[in-house]
């Protein structure tokens, strides 16, 4: 059996940067992934996808961005490299093609069993990612066999798609921007849309992702919302990184010609059913998006910076159908394909410790787990609205590393 003090389990960005701040307290450590660095960007990403984030905001501790267009968005190809390069240059411990089987309380410690033997810890960081597994609905074991069902972990590009319509279900970023490609490949789409978070990729002249960092809005912390797990639960804004920096939503689908739904309730057979509130989820939608506009609006002000940017101004509302469908039939309307873009959930089927609530979600306390020596990165909204993002896990990574050596400090004392 191996021995090391902190095992970081996934060698992605954030297990990465807490590699590097684990580094930093001199605390020895061992970066345990099943594939390769990178490995969910290798394998598990469609071909034309870019970050949501602008490169200048590719920082992760001791390293960022370098090239000569700050303000564009890297594609999957080149946040491989960027991640890769990260993990070479801090010449992080990665044990590469090992696929963790079970970890359990040994004592003091853990014990940790892989596919390449076995391992001994004092401290764990679950760094595994939070999309390991499609969230399907239940209803989508109704549906006729002959349509083809992917998820948006599946979907690679238009020309995997046979002939025929597609339902994209789901409204968030992987779904209008898969909807978006697949229209502009000729294909007839059909968006099935609940809860989602309209917002322009840019305002007053700036990207929005400029305007929330500067403003300080990245930086708000789980102490400083009125309920932090229904934040964790918000779906992915509706943006997209582009060349042109577009924006992209109802309205612009709707003008390449896609349709508009409501969220899919149900299915019985090629027929299913939606919801008859489409008109409604857009309305909130659109004073969610308005009241973010106002605060970056009053944060302009009240920073003396309306001299730099472009006036305020107003979105269109969403459009919606007049009269709501409630219902279609999917082999009369031609759909071939239904892909599910309807977002995911961690897999921690190997984590055989007692630190799950009733619904199977991991307990922590921005990051820190309910039991001792465990801790997390990468989670939505972990100690920060930008924990999620690449930019996001310094943050965290210099707290937590923090608060791990502290406990390996007072375990040791108490041992002496």
């Amino acid at each position: 059996m191996r021995r090391t003090t902190t095992i970081i389990i996934g060698a992605g960005h954030a297990g990465l940067a807490m590699s590097r701040c684990l580094t930093s307290q001199g605390v020895d450590h061992v970066l345990l992934e099943r594939g390769e660095v990178a490995n969910s960007w290798r394998t598990e990403r469609w071909d034309s996808l870019r970050l949501l984030t602008p490169n200048w905001q590719s920082r992760l501790p001791g390293h960022a961005y370098q090239g000569d267009n700050p303000d564009g968005f890297l594609t999957v190809p080149e946040t491989i490299e960027f991640i890769a390069g990260y993990a070479s240059d801090i010449n992080a411990p990665v044990e590469t093609a090992t696929e963790v089987l079970d970890v359990a309380q040994d004592g003091a410690g853990f014990a940790v069993r892989t596919s390449r033997g076995n391992w001994r810890c004092r401290t764990l960081v679950v760094a595994s990612g939070c999309m390991s597994i499609p969230n399907i609905p239940d209803y989508a074991n109704e549906l006729p066999p002959d349509i083809r069902k992917l998820s948006s972990k599946d979907y690679r590009n238009p020309d995997q798609i046979e002939d025929g319509g597609v339902l994209v279900v789901g409204p968030s970023a992987s779904g209008v921007q898969i909807a978006h490609e697949l229209r502009l490949a000729g294909r007839d789409v059909i968006l099935s849309v609940g809860e989602h978070v309209r917002m322009p990729r840019t305002y007053r002249g700036k990207d929005i992702h400029w305007l929330m960092d500067q403003s300080g809005l990245f930086d708000t912390t789980i102490r400083e919302v009125d309920d932090v797990n229904r934040v964790r639960r918000l779906p992915s804004p509706q943006l997209m990184g582009s060349t042109t920096r577009t924006t992209i939503g109802l309205n612009s689908l709707q003008c390449q010609g896609v349709e508009i739904v409501g969220r899919t309730m149900g299915a019985n057979g090629p027929l299913l059913q939606f919801s008859g509130a489409l008109a409604n989820v857009c309305r909130l939608a659109d004073l969610k998006m308005n009241r973010l506009l106002r605060t970056l609006d009053d944060w302009v002000e009240s920073a003396g910076r309306s001299s730099e940017l472009d006036a305020a101004y107003e979105l269109r509302p969403t459009s919606v159908p007049q009269v709501p469908r409630l219902s279609m039939n999917l082999k009369d309307r031609g759909v071939k394909t239904i892909i599910w873009a309807t977002g995911f959930h961690p897999d921690y089927s190997w984590l055989n410790l007692p630190v799950f609530n009733r619904r199977g979600q991991l307990r922590h306390n921005g990051g820190v787990v309910d039991m001792p020596g465990v801790y997390a990165m990468g989670l939505p909204f972990m100690r920060k609205r930008k924990s999620t993002f690449i930019d996001g896990a310094g943050d965290d990574a210099r707290d937590l590393s923090n608060h791990l050596a502290h406990y390996l400090a007072g375990a040791a004392a108490d041992a002496a």
